[in-house]
């Protein structure tokens, strides 16, 4: 298991992440992506060393990175809560062009996920049991947060900021695409909160995180799919959608099994299923998809 995590892991890092970052802001966080391949070379490099003060320093040297990135989320916040009032004032709505609301809730809570999976990461490389959880659970709340976090709340956004610039294909599809917006960094939330609470708060939030991605995979395929102008595409965009269905029952059903007892897949299956699926079919697709998009 501990190969397969580090290889996701590692993809998050050197590619999703500083992909993602581009579909977010290509102005603003232009330098930010250009930048971060390096800090990413040294947080991946770390996951293959022995625990020790090597593997801590190149892991808290990432977790610098993904701190300063946290950062800009407050002031996005701020800025589009001040750019809301003003549009406000002025009688007008909000220009069409711009992420707000929903959509930048989802895209600062991408913003801040690494830091989160990095934290865990420096405990983890130095044998730390953070909070008092055990190491196998640290290593695994890193992918947890590159995917579940970044790119699903990144996806999340960019579906929702797509509702907003275009006329819904569907009766809902606006409504749908602020839950997504809303449930996908809630329903993270709430499972990193099970953490400290318990099983049924984790089951919980695998819940509303669910309902979050299977809207953004709904939207994905009936809104977004069908406006791509190449079969390339439409492909990613539809294994995208697909693989969500599949890889989030399996996430029910673990957490399921874990606050009721029945049975249930182990964490090494899940690795191999759910965040192999996730890593791969969802976010690896979901971001090639959206820079297609982005560039057409």
């Amino acid at each position: 298991m501990t190969v397969l995590v580090n290889l996701i892991v590692t993809l998050g890092m050197l590619y999703v992440v500083p992909a993602g970052l581009r579909l977010i802001d290509p102005a603003g966080l232009r330098t930010a992506a250009r930048l971060w391949p390096v800090p990413a070379a040294l947080g991946a490099l770390c996951l293959w060393l022995p625990r020790g003060i090597p593997a801590t320093v190149l892991a808290a040297l990432y977790a610098a990175a993904a701190l300063a990135l946290a950062t800009r989320a407050p002031a996005r916040l701020l800025e589009a809560r001040r750019r809301s009032r003003a549009d406000g004032s002025a009688g007008g709505a909000p220009p069409r062009t711009t992420v707000s609301g929903p959509a930048e809730v989802a895209v600062c809570t991408a913003l801040v996920s690494p830091s989160i999976a990095a934290t865990a990461l420096v405990a983890e490389r130095a044998g730390y049991r953070l909070f008092g959880f055990d190491l196998d659970i640290l290593a695994l709340t890193v992918p947890h947060f590159h995917f579940a976090g970044f790119t699903a709340a990144l996806v999340a956004g960019l579906v929702c900021r797509a509702g907003a610039t275009a006329p819904a294909t569907a009766p809902g599809s606006a409504t749908l695409s602020r839950w997504a917006a809303y449930s996908v960094p809630g329903g993270t939330l709430l499972v990193l909160l099970g953490y400290f609470v318990d099983d049924w708060a984790e089951l919980a939030g695998a819940v509303v995180l669910t309902t979050g991605m299977w809207a953004v995979a709904l939207l994905t395929w009936r809104d977004i799919r069908p406006g791509a102008r190449d079969r390339t595409t439409g492909a990613l965009l539809g294994t995208s959608a697909a693989v969500l269905v599949a890889t989030m029952l399996l996430a029910l059903w673990w957490a399921a099994g874990e606050a009721t007892g029945i049975t249930h897949p182990t964490l090494t299956w899940m690795a191999a299923t759910h965040g192999l699926g996730n890593a791969l079919g969802f976010a690896l697709c979901s971001v090639l998809a959206w820079r297609r998009l982005t560039v057409d």
